[in-house]
């Protein structure tokens, strides 16, 4: 799981957090079973006792002695667990009451990070994305290929727009599976309500749930990002700004719907180019032409992508009102 230090840091706070909370819990709970069951004081007092003189026997080399007292621990530790059940209390009752029992809240077991944690990553990613509500309806599993017509050709490819689909689902599809692996970057073009930005939230959600990062901009809040930055009057770089450079995954949503110019154009560039040199991979949609990129954001920008990404133009009629007319 790819985390920046400050998301690293947030999830350790919660792990000590919870430890704290739990040493909480024991402690009222025995303060206030102590005090109406003074045995149970007597009793964890003794084993405390014993478990040191235990110790020091063990350094010590007294192996007969150690088979003495491990029998006095369970003999008072059987008489404190009935104790317990009598009074309707369960056995572990002073046991911290962990989120976790098998790292026992600290989310590592030895060196190696716990499932849990793994988990609080990939949560914690998720809420930093952005698009965690809107990934619960786009993804594979709602991706459907019947609002692309099979009918409809472009001339360019020979293809039609519902083959042109299914090639980019395939495409995503590898995309995915080989993330770890290989240094890809995906470019979807074409006309508005043609599932770009659908096919995309798809490939986030995929990562996502593998545990790795993915930020989420549409593109005028990404350029926005780069002003903050660029005149934020001596401000130290914005996680925001960090994680453009340094995510697993960056998604640029409708590039060219932001109010370009000679900043955007140089920022794009900047941007793409710094991700490419760090073998980071990136998203992009946009409803702009081939042609139109070039005017736009220069030979210089369009290089980078044409030979960087695979690109993908999407066709067909929008699927935005085609699901609007369904439902009407």
């Amino acid at each position: 799981m790819a985390l920046s230090n400050t998301q690293y840091n947030t999830l350790i706070r919660r792990y000590e957090d919870r430890q704290l909370s739990n040493q909480h819990i024991v402690t009222e709970r025995k303060s206030r079973l102590y005090s109406r069951f003074p045995r149970l004081s007597e009793i964890d007092c003794a084993i405390s006792s014993i478990s040191l003189t235990q110790g020091k026997r063990l350094l010590e080399g007294d192996e007969g002695a150690l088979t003495e007292l491990k029998a006095q621990i369970a003999a008072l530790h059987a008489e404190k667990e009935s104790l317990l059940r009598r009074n309707g209390y369960p056995i572990d009752y002073f046991e911290p009451p962990y989120n976790c029992p098998d790292c026992k809240d600290t989310g590592y077991i030895g060196s190696r990070k716990c499932h849990c944690f793994q988990q609080a990553a990939i949560d914690l990613v998720y809420t930093q994305s952005n698009i965690r509500q809107i990934l619960e309806s786009e993804n594979f599993q709602h991706f459907s290929y019947e609002y692309y017509p099979d009918s409809l050709i472009n001339p360019a490819t020979k293809l039609s727009s519902l083959a042109t689909a299914k090639q980019a689902v395939a495409l995503c599809r590898d995309f995915i599976d080989t993330f770890d692996q290989a240094f890809k970057n995906l470019f979807f073009y074409g006309d508005t309500g043609t599932g770009k930005t659908f096919l995309s939230n798809c490939v986030a959600k995929e990562l996502l749930d593998t545990g790795h990062s993915v930020i989420y901009f549409s593109s005028s809040s990404h350029f926005h990002i780069f002003e903050k930055n660029d005149f934020g009057r001596g401000e130290s770089p914005s996680e925001d700004y960090q994680n453009i450079f340094g995510c697993d995954l960056l998604i640029i949503d409708d590039l060219g719907t932001e109010l370009s110019n000679s900043f955007t154009t140089s920022r794009l560039f900047l941007c793409l180019n710094e991700r490419i040199l760090r073998q980071k991979s990136t998203i992009i949609s946009t409803n702009l032409g081939l042609r139109q990129l070039v005017d736009i954001y220069s030979e210089r920008t369009f290089s980078r992508i044409s030979s960087n990404y695979a690109m993908v133009k999407l066709f067909g009629n929008d699927i935005r009102i085609q699901k609007k007319l369904k439902r009407q």
